[in-house]
């Protein structure tokens, strides 16, 4: 039975993902071209709408040739970032059509925005139907060219709740990757190794249960979640629950003290039956390993699928040889809520960019700080340089600023590849949280109201040794304990959670761990101003964040701290 649905799978996606390969080595051979009928191609989808009409889409499109139209582009459509569309959204959200896109959005993905409210970003039928679906179909054909016998277990796939909420209009807004799997052909279905209810089990710990003590029990060769501290979790969730997983799949139940909703644990209870066989297959492999790993239990696994660039890095090494030797660890691809950039299609980190299906710009890292950058065309990137990329879409997004920095890698056919470095413009990531420094700022004067304690000057640093954030205050009263400043902290993080909707998600799924406090010695600033020029740094230039993640920096800030 397995190696039947293996083989329907491999001819379907193959057949399938084939074609929409073959388009992709096509457009990449002649970047600049694709590039050019794309934006095109956009413009009129988009010419008759309130945004088009508004920028001159209809002139842009007179243009003779790509220079000419790129120029008008750029003269008429300013560069945007969320806020600036953040009306637009709001109309469509309230029910209007033809805004930013002909008709009404069938989705809304959020994510967390620079402010206290989060991003709505609008999904269109065709950036849902013939964009991203499309660019899954190279995905999955992308695994089978990379290791055959892929598909021939179960899919462990850790996406987000389809439906978690609405619009004012009633449009729903999820997960993008969960819309994607409900409605991925029956073939894939069948292929998951849980039902997709379990995506909507509210407590991680139960979640993360379910989705091992589930897992766990078949033979899983895929898994595919985005972020590698969710390998961490779940590897710590096996750790502390193996022997009620082992006893649960002895008899066909799911542990009564879970957190679940009633009705998804009888979804749930319904897929489950006694297998005393695994059960004692897999306490065989306690007695003999101790601490039971990924390659113990599923030994014919194939390829995981996560990101491996920026600040993920940190969580590698915590899953190292956990896996068999001959799997593939590839990386996910520089992909984000509001745009699938591309597909990694080896086992570098290098994205592969869809020239014919986004419309992409650049500035280079040595051009951000000019008020007047020049923009570049994706055919002028040059390897081992940095840039910050800038996206036009068939969803509404017009020349919109992604905050990352990507480095250029070796070509694909004729067109540049690129990875993740890390965001920039005051945003900061350690597990994908996107924390903007605003937000930090908001969350301590917040805090200063709730507890009555004054800061004189505050700081916080992202910390990749304990994967989270250390905040540091220097209060007006130099007699606060450094118990009162922890419950300043405490204020501050709940605050966070409650503004930044994925600093919560990353919180309470405990890949971001709770964030350590340290309190400043008088005139703080002034000391570390004071040294940094002493080291060269020009005063009349001299500029700091108060969130980032810059090692120097937070080294000379670790020296101001008071020793109780």
């Amino acid at each position: 039975m397995e190696l039947k649905r293996m083989l329907v799978a491999n001819a379907l996606l193959g057949m399938a993902g084939g074609i929409q390969y073959n388009h992709l080595k096509k457009a990449d051979r002649n970047p600049r071209k694709a590039s050019a009928q794309t934006l095109r191609n956009i413009l009129e989808y988009a010419k008759d709408t309130v945004y088009g009409k508004e920028h001159d889409f209809a002139y842009i499109l007179e243009a003779h040739d790509d220079t000419e139209l790129y120029k008008r582009y750029q003269e008429k459509v300013p560069v945007n970032d969320y806020e600036d569309l953040r009306p637009y959204v709001e109309r469509h959200k309230h029910g209007e059509t033809d805004i930013l896109f002909p008709g009404k959005p069938v989705l809304y993905a959020t994510t967390s925005g620079t402010t206290s409210e989060p991003k709505w970003i609008p999904i269109t039928q065709e950036y849902l139907s013939n964009i991203y679906g499309k660019m899954t179909k190279v995905w999955l054909y992308n695994f089978i060219k990379n290791k055959p016998k892929v598909f021939s277990g179960k899919i462990l796939s850790i996406v987000g709740k389809v439906i978690e909420g609405y619009a004012p209009d009633g449009t729903v807004f999820g997960s993008v990757s969960g819309v994607t799997q409900r409605d991925c052909p029956n073939f894939v279905k069948v292929l998951y190794s849980n039902p997709q209810c379990v995506y909507s089990i509210a407590d991680y710990n139960a979640r993360y249960y379910v989705l091992m003590r589930m897992g766990i029990e078949q033979d899983v060769t895929l898994i595919v979640t985005a972020n590698p501290s969710t390998i961490v979790e779940l590897q710590n969730n096996v750790n502390k629950f193996y022997d009620d997983y082992v006893t649960d799949i002895e008899n066909g139940t799911l542990k009564k003290d879970l957190n679940i909703d009633p009705e998804i644990r009888a979804e749930l209870e319904a897929c489950l039956k006694p297998n005393p066989k695994r059960a004692a297959e897999l306490r065989e492999l306690k007695a003999k390993y101790g601490t039971v790993l990924p390659k113990h239990y599923w030994p014919n696994f194939q390829l995981l699928n996560t990101w491996k660039c920026g600040n993920t890095k940190v969580y590698l090494d915590k899953f190292k040889d956990s896996f068999p030797e001959t799997a593939l660890h590839q990386e996910f691809g520089y992909f984000s809520s509001e745009c699938r950039f591309g597909l990694v299609l080896d086992d570098t980190v290098n994205t592969v960019l869809f020239p014919h299906f986004h419309y992409y710009e650049f500035i280079s890292e040595d051009d951000l700080e000019n008020p007047n950058p020049t923009f570049l065309q994706l055919h002028e990137l040059q390897q081992g340089k940095r840039y910050c990329p800038y996206v036009t879409t068939f969803a509404g997004l017009y020349r919109y600023n992604m905050n990352d920095l990507l480095e250029v890698g070796p070509n694909f056919q004729n067109t540049p590849t690129v990875h993740l470095i890390q965001k920039v413009n005051g945003i900061v990531t350690i597990t994908g949280e996107k924390l903007h420094e605003r937000q930090f700022i908001e969350a301590v004067r917040e805090a200063e109201e709730e507890t009555g304690l004054k800061t004189r000057f505050f700081i916080g640093f992202a910390d990749l040794s304990i994967v989270g954030y250390k905040f540091y205050y220097e209060f007006a009263d130099q007699s606060v304990t450094q118990e009162q400043a922890e419950k300043f902290t405490e204020a501050v993080d709940r605050i966070l959670m409650r503004i930044n909707v994925e600093y919560k998600t990353k919180r309470d799924s405990l890949r971001l761990k709770i964030p350590e406090t340290y309190r400043l010695i008088p005139e703080s600033f002034e000391t570390f101003k004071a040294r940094c020029i002493a080291e060269g740094a020009r005063d009349g230039q001299f500029k700091l964040q108060l969130l980032m993640q810059d090692e120097k920096r937070h080294e000379k800030f670790k020296q101001l701290v008071i020793s109780d």
